[in-house]
């Protein structure tokens, strides 16, 4: 392994070993707490700009698979690991996390403190950072670093979001076929407005028996409320993202439209925050983030879920109720909007989830 050097804005320099793409890259550090499913994370387009050092002290034994992709490609800019394992032991895996990472052009850390990264960001919030096997001088690192575009700067979504329409046709993993259940025709179809969507989030709506079209982020919000007014569509989804919420202003705006066609509506992740901001509602940046899994306690239940924000809505009581609540803090990650056939979540359900089973009786 080569030596990798890594700069971050608030002065500190490292040193670590590099296990992935030979090259320079800036993004955004922060931390995820996930024991698995790192190639899920790396390919997770709300991941996008992101250097993610995982807490986990082993990363690597599972290696990677083609069925794992959770789209067509890497995202994050970079991943940080204690300790890496070249030699992986999963039944599925056809490739090592290194051979990955390489092929993806995404830097690999690892012989690093990650435990003094996380009490970093957990001290002073996320940063930005520059990693490079290249360049090995503090000075130079610092002066690209201070030279580049800011995350929160950076409009993530027109990378991210598709370019054509399509019907997704999957739905969840199948351990007894080793494959994904084919997706049903079914008379309940939702369009799916594509900010940065992950590819297991479709399948569970799929699961949830809805039929699957996703679109362009800019595509005409007339059109959209067209098709439901002519009953071939009966409810919009506003999927996942990366980036800063409040830049996205006409993505906002033409939420505001959907909102008042009175379209059964539900919204995750980025979504969540673009709804709330169309709606009237305001976003306060958290300082101390904890990224992966959290518990989320629900009407009847308390579930894992994964959440990975800086953001938490204010002023949103007279808007909407809240349905899900962290644990950690009791605020609100899941919303039912009042008179109005709307549902959104912080995180991303899992399967068998209520709030599926709610959106698709909405869906006409």
């Amino acid at each position: 392994m080569q030596k990798i050097y890594i700069y971050l804005e608030n002065g500190v320099f490292l040193e670590a070993k590099s296990f992935g793409a030979d090259k320079t890259a800036i993004g955004k550090l922060v931390y995820n707490n996930t024991t698995f499913g790192h190639q899920e994370l790396i390919t997770d387009p709300s991941n996008a700009g992101l250097f993610i050092n995982f807490t986990s002290t082993e990363v690597g034994n599972s290696g990677t698979n083609s069925a794992d992709m959770e789209s067509s490609k890497a995202h994050c800019v970079g991943v940080i690991a204690r300790n890496y394992h070249d030699e992986y032991s999963n039944y599925r895996a056809n490739k090592s996390l290194k051979e990955f990472l390489v092929e993806q052009n995404v830097i690999g850390i690892c012989d690093i403190d990650t435990r003094f990264l996380t009490h970093t960001v957990r001290d002073e919030g996320s940063l930005m950072m520059i990693a490079s096997t290249k360049i090995s001088s503090k000075d130079e690192l610092a002066k690209l670093l201070s030279q580049a575009k800011k995350y929160d700067e950076i409009n993530f979504i027109k990378d991210s979001s598709t370019k054509e329409p399509y019907v997704h046709k999957s739905g969840a993993w199948n351990d007894e076929l080793q494959d994904y259940n084919k997706a049903v025709m079914s008379d309940k179809k939702v369009v799916v407005i594509d900010f940065g969507v992950k590819k297991s989030f479709l399948n569970e709506l799929v699961e949830a028996e809805l039929e699957v079209e996703v679109v362009p982020y800019n595509t005409n919000p007339d059109e959209i409320i067209k098709k439901y007014q002519d009953r071939q569509i009966g409810g919009v989804v506003l999927s996942s993202g990366a980036g800063n919420p409040n830049i996205y202003q006409d993505e906002i705006k033409n939420i505001e439209k959907l909102i008042n066609a009175n379209i059964p509506i539900f919204a995750v992740g980025l979504g969540h925050y673009l709804l709330a901001l169309a709606s009237g509602a305001k976003l306060e940046k958290i300082k101390s983030i904890k990224s992966g899994s959290h518990p989320i306690k629900g009407v009847k239940n308390v579930e894992i879920y994964a959440i990975n924000t800086e953001y938490s809505l204010k002023d949103f009581e007279n808007l909407a109720e809240a349905i899900s609540l962290k644990l950690f803090n009791n605020s609100a990650v899941a919303l039912k909007y009042k008179n109005k056939d709307i549902l959104s979540s912080e995180f991303t359900p899992i399967s068998n989830s209520l709030i599926y089973k709610e959106f698709a009786k909405l869906v006409k």
